[in-house]
């Protein structure tokens, strides 16, 4: 009977996840995403800046109001400022279908995510996210995305 429960538990959760299962090293890649999103989610300024390289970059291309599209790049301490001072409630962003890479002191992560405000849908698209590690840590150096309103995968709102 205990086998069978065992059993039970690793089908329950193999099957709630990705298709495969995920090595420590892809989770520890996964780490500091998932610290910015909490970061994102709950203003902690402290918490955001400590997942970066302090000269990272965040880069995409964005849509004018006048239909040309532009590039654009902000420092960390630009994104930090951004986040402690929009006013929109709850700011989450959830990653989905992550595929990792790692070489050495190298990662970079490719997921699908969607964007909301509270629990209003904002956009979705793709972050492209490179990590070095140092001194045993991964830090984000570069963040890249796309960014949609249209044409996103209907997912569920989140829960606040």
């Amino acid at each position: 009977m205990k086998r069978f429960k065992l059993l039970a538990a690793i089908a329950i959760g193999a099957g709630t996840s990705s298709a495969r299962a995920q090595s420590d090293a892809e989770r520890a890649v996964l780490g500091p995403i998932e610290s910015m999103f909490k970061a994102m989610r709950t203003r902690d300024t402290s918490l955001l800046r400590s997942v970066f390289e302090p000269a990272a970059r965040l880069v995409g291309i964005r849509t004018l109001a006048d239909g040309t599209d532009m590039v654009q790049t902000i420092s960390v301490d630009q994104w930090v400022q951004i986040v402690a001072k929009d006013q929109r409630p709850g700011w989450t962003e959830r990653a989905f279908n992550p595929v990792i890479k790692i070489e050495g002191t190298l990662a970079h992560v490719w997921a699908e995510y969607d964007f909301h405000f509270g629990p209003t849908f904002s956009h979705c698209g793709i972050d492209a996210v490179q990590l070095l590690r140092l001194n045993e840590r991964w830090l984000i150096v570069s963040i890249a995305d796309t960014y949609q309103k249209t044409g996103c995968p209907t997912r569920l709102s989140p829960t606040n």
